[in-house]
């Protein structure tokens, strides 16, 4: 294989800069919702009630939890790159719905088919991406794809964003029909990704693994991958410990920038008219860290620095209890900084996890279950408290189960998943070394004579 000159794509393959570049287009014009800033004012513009619309809401993250059971199943059977444009599919009908039918029904059918959309790509797409990377001999650089995919995509919403508000003043309906258009944007990035080079060879461990990711296996029941996928789990006790490291930064940065981000500048005496400038600045910092997950010191493991950036984000949440209006925006942007920083890094770890051979997609829909049902159970707990005034113990609350979270998740560590040699996954024994050579700081290595979610090697 042909690889690029040294200096222009970094010892890439043409294949795999094709892989890269397709997955920037994909994710971003995928997540590109146009009418994310308004959908509330929208349904209520449209005579939807407040317990409607959070009704829908509900009915919503738990529409996601569910979907993400059949669809990580399917991606492993039809092949990750057909999962990927099913759900482009899934989601440009979505965004069409409100445009048909602006009632409750309209809405609830338009986030139901958003859940199912997005719980098809949810793992389809990083599995796709490491695969894809690995088949070629260029998975050292999945961290930096992974990050930038993130950060162009939160740079988009930073620029179109602020201009929904006009666009709408043209077409009221505008928000979800340019949502449709990207959405469809991101099927053709869909419809042009490669396959999987190795898919007769072994590309990514052997000829089955590779067929799987990019066609689906022939033969047997969904039942077998669930199986596989919940022994590996259970089998793999690095990989449980990881999926429930990540726990902590998604419920984070999801409560803190979903449901808590108005309630906080609201209480500080922020006034709405400022909320669109902190979203945006806090969107900037965010995709600042999502596109250089490099910039963190290879002197601590991945691991180490995932646990670190939580402890951050939970600091920064304390510290929001105490400060005041400026310093309140100074640890927003904190917190955003380092959720992008932690989303890349935890990504691969997951994805490095996960044993050779076993269903990929089907094990990040798992750790994607776990991380919204968490966020579920918070999120009601939120409410709780908001709707008793009682915010500042929130945040002093939400800091404290963190600690211990992850007080829990070091015990873990220490107790000998991290001797390397203790416990053996399918496909291999994980073990964490310290990467001095790597270009993104990657920390773990198959065992010798094993292989631990990433190929060997010549």
């Amino acid at each position: 294989m042909r690889r690029s000159p040294t200096g222009a794509g970094g010892g890439l393959t043409d294949t795999a800069r094709r892989i890269i570049r397709l997955n920037y287009g994909f994710q971003l014009l995928f997540n590109l919702l146009w009418w994310m800033p308004v959908f509330y004012a929208y349904q209520k513009t449209a005579g939807l009630t407040d317990a409607e619309i959070f009704g829908i809401q509900s009915i919503y993250y738990v529409a996601f939890c569910l979907f993400e059971i059949p669809t990580g199943l399917i991606a492993d059977r039809i092949g990750t790159r057909n999962c990927l444009r099913a759900g482009a599919v899934v989601m440009t009908a979505a965004n069409l719905a409100p445009v048909f039918s602006a009632s409750y029904t309209g809405f609830l059918v338009h986030f139901l088919a958003i859940a199912a959309g997005r719980s098809l790509t949810s793992g389809a797409a990083s599995a796709y991406l490491y695969d894809g990377l690995r088949a070629e001999k260029c998975d050292e650089h999945y961290l930096k794809a992974e990050g930038t995919a993130r950060a162009l995509g939160l740079a988009a919403k930073v620029v179109c964003w602020p201009l929904v508000g006009p666009l709408m003043a043209l077409a009221h309906a505008a928000p979800y029909l340019l949502s449709a258009v990207s959405a469809a944007g991101s099927l053709a990035c869909a419809v042009a990704l490669p396959r999987l080079a190795g898919a007769g060879d072994g590309g990514n461990g052997s000829g089955k693994a590779a067929d799987r990711s990019d066609g689906g296996r022939r033969g047997g029941a969904f039942l077998r991958d669930a199986g596989a996928a919940l022994r590996c789990v259970a089998s793999s006790r690095w990989l449980a410990l990881v999926m429930v490291q990540g726990v902590a930064v998604f419920t984070l940065s999801r409560i803190c920038q979903v449901n808590l981000f108005q309630p906080i500048l609201l209480d500080h005496g922020i006034a709405e008219a400022s909320h669109g400038g902190v979203l945006a600045a806090m969107t900037v910092a965010e995709a600042v860290g999502s596109a250089r997950p490099q910039w963190l010191s290879r002197r601590l493991t991945p691991v180490a620095w995932v646990s670190l950036l939580s402890l951050v984000l939970a600091g920064s949440l304390a510290g929001m209890a105490f400060g005041g209006p400026w310093s309140v925006v100074a640890l927003l942007c904190l917190f955003a900084a380092a959720t992008g920083f932690a989303y890349p890094v935890q990504r691969k770890l997951v994805n490095d996890a996960v044993p050779a051979h076993a269903p990929r997609a089907t094990l990040l829909s798992v750790e994607s279950i776990v991380d919204r049902a968490v966020c579920a159970l918070a999120a009601v707990a939120v409410g709780a408290y908001v709707s008793a005034g009682h915010l500042d113990a929130l945040l002093l609350h939400s800091a404290l189960a963190t600690a211990l979270l992850l007080g829990g998740f070091q015990l873990g560590l220490h107790s000998g998943v991290m001797k390397g040699s203790q416990e053996s996954a399918p496909g291999g024994v994980p073990v964490v070394t310290q990467d001095a050579g790597g270009t993104d700081g990657e920390a773990f290595r198959a065992a010798p004579g094993a292989e631990s979610g990433r190929a060997r090697r010549g």
